[in-house]
């Protein structure tokens, strides 16, 4: 019996309203044979309070992977030569760090993914509402995004400018994984 190659594992990395899913998205549509899975497609245990989370020295361990680990290992069993993670914490969940390959972080500035985040999860609501998450992000969750920077960005192998267009960074990362770079 032949023995069967396993897929790269690629996990795309950023803050909320980074461009995270959009890029993992069009990489899968772009990469051959290729899978993808989403982080926020799962409710993991983990954390309730964010702030309180990166207040405490943001201990990736306290989030449970199990479901997305699950599904990963059932796509590592199928055919494809590529599986894209839309998965924000890069290496450093050792749950997942073994099975990925390649990791690219899109480096946002963070007004453009502030914006783009207000959009997606703000677009039917009130001022008001609107007024309350700008408060909030100011008084405590800029900390949340700041965090990503200080210890994701540093630990990826790719660092791609968010303020591009997706199919420009697209075609940056594909050429990067096609041409042996993982």
């Amino acid at each position: 019996m032949k023995n069967k190659k396993s897929p790269s594992v690629i996990a795309i990395a950023g803050v909320s309203g980074g461009g995270k899913t959009t890029i993992a998205n069009r990489l899968s549509d772009r990469l051959p044979n290729s899978s993808v899975l989403f982080f926020d497609n799962y409710d993991f245990e983990g954390p309730n309070d964010m702030i309180g989370w990166v207040d405490r020295g943001s201990v990736y361990e306290e989030w449970n992977l199990s479901p997305l680990i699950i599904d990963l290992e059932g796509l590592l069993q199928d055919n494809f030569d590529y599986i894209v993670l839309d998965y924000p914490f890069s290496y450093n969940h050792s749950q997942l760090r073994s099975y990925i390959d390649f990791t690219v972080f899109i480096d946002t500035p963070l007004d453009i993914a502030m914006a783009r985040r207000i959009l997606r999860d703000f677009h039917n609501s009130s001022t008001e509402i609107i007024m309350k998450e700008m408060d909030n992000y100011l008084l405590q969750g800029r900390r949340g995004y700041l965090e990503m920077l200080k210890t994701i960005k540093p630990n990826s192998e790719l660092i791609v400018d968010g303020s591009q267009a997706v199919a420009t960074l697209v075609e940056e990362i594909y050429h990067k994984t096609i041409n042996g770079k993982i």
